[in-house]
């Protein structure tokens, strides 16, 4: 990632995810809290282009899942859930060497369950929004 970058986004308040296998290959993602609600950014790099050079859509997809599901986190305070169903629409391509915004919030949380929303962003465009459903689990 280019240094530019990560001074743009370290001045502006994020802070690098600690993440491990398979997140750690898309990465580095990064996070900051602002009033109270999460958002996670993703720089993209040559490594998440598809075939056409534009983001790959798994990219969005795993990204809008992490995002939902380390939100879930932090917003129930339950450790461990695992990802039920995650429903993605993918609105615009994203360009390589665009950052990637991600602002998850809480629909609704049962005793067992709770429903993620999330829309994913460069700039001002909205490129993907995702619906997710994360079940608690006991831990592991």
């Amino acid at each position: 990632m280019p240094t530019k970058t990560t001074a743009k986004l370290k001045s502006e308040g994020w802070r690098i995810v600690e993440t491990t296998g398979f997140l750690s290959l898309i990465g580095p993602l990064w996070e900051r809290e602002v009033d109270g609600r999460y958002e996670f950014a993703l720089p993209t790099e040559d490594k998440h282009h598809n075939r056409r050079g534009r983001v790959q859509g798994g990219v969005l997809m795993t990204f809008a899942d992490r995002t939902c599901g380390m939100t879930a986190r932090h917003v129930s305070g339950r450790q461990f859930m695992a990802t039920v169903q995650l429903d993605t629409h993918f609105l615009e391509a994203g360009n390589i060497g665009e950052i990637l915004i991600s602002r998850p919030r809480v629909v609704r949380a049962t005793r067992s369950l709770i429903f993620m929303s999330t829309e994913v962003f460069v700039a001002d465009r909205c490129i993907a929004m995702a619906n997710g459903v994360f079940k608690f689990l006991k831990g592991e």
